[in-house]
């Protein structure tokens, strides 16, 4: 991938979302990130570093092309990362979910778990 328009519309499609769904993750209109994906818009450097937290993308190889396109990041950072999104999320289900659980004894999170695995097939 030669320019930075050709990395991000790399982006769009390694994210597995649409530009519109894209787009609304970033703040910016669906029209707007297909003229970066086109080359017909350079992008800011708000937009490189929206784009490179929303989407865990190394700014170097945005900005670049160097290196390897993910982040790696430890479990905790990963895990933290979603509990902010969840904590700002409009999604009550899942706060819910998250304090009930949080609040059954050792017995009930045994239970729920051995729930979980089995519906995911591990």
């Amino acid at each position: 991938m030669e320019t930075i328009n050709n990395r991000i519309a790399w982006c769009v499609k390694d994210s597995g979302l649409t530009k519109t769904a894209f787009s609304e993750r970033l703040n910016v209109s669906q029209a707007f990130i297909s003229q970066l994906c086109s080359g017909v818009k350079t992008p800011s450097d708000r937009t490189i570093a929206d784009i490179c937290r929303e989407f865990n993308i190394s700014e170097v190889w945005l900005r670049t092309g160097e290196g390897e396109p993910h982040m790696e990041r430890d479990k905790d950072e990963e895990f933290l990362e979603i509990m902010e999104k969840i904590n700002i999320s409009d999604d009550d289900l899942i706060k819910r979910i998250i304090k009930a659980y949080w609040f059954l004894d050792d017995d009930e999170k045994a239970a729920v778990k051995k729930t979980i695995d089995n519906l995911s097939g591990k």
